[in-house]
């Protein structure tokens, strides 16, 4: 047969065009085989976390604030420490402004 140059012929043709439709297919399955694991992992990761976040308790509940002590017991505290001498006029003046606007 003699050697032909240039073009190939028919079976030439059809044989490239046939590795070239198995390599796309073979790299299709492949990517497809890998989005389809990576949508499984992520699945899995989302499934346990929220196992995760239902095995969890409730966070605590803050414990009350202490009941504030009224205006009159304060200011009977600071007469006190102002009539055993621990206190200032000018001290007892600034801590009863103090109480009486809070």
């Amino acid at each position: 047969m003699p050697q032909r140059f240039g073009r190939p012929g028919l079976l030439g043709t059809i044989a490239r065009t046939a590795v070239i439709s198995g390599t796309a297919t073979a790299v299709s399955s492949r990517v497809d085989r890998r989005i389809g694991e990576r949508d499984a992992r992520r699945q899995a990761e989302s499934q346990a976390q929220q196992q995760a976040s239902a095995e969890q308790p409730p966070p605590p509940q803050q414990p009350a604030a202490p009941p504030a002590t009224d205006r009159v017991s304060q200011l009977t505290a600071l007469a006190e420490l102002k009539a055993q001498g621990l206190l200032t006029d000018e001290e007892f003046a600034a801590e009863k402004a103090r109480v009486l606007n809070s």
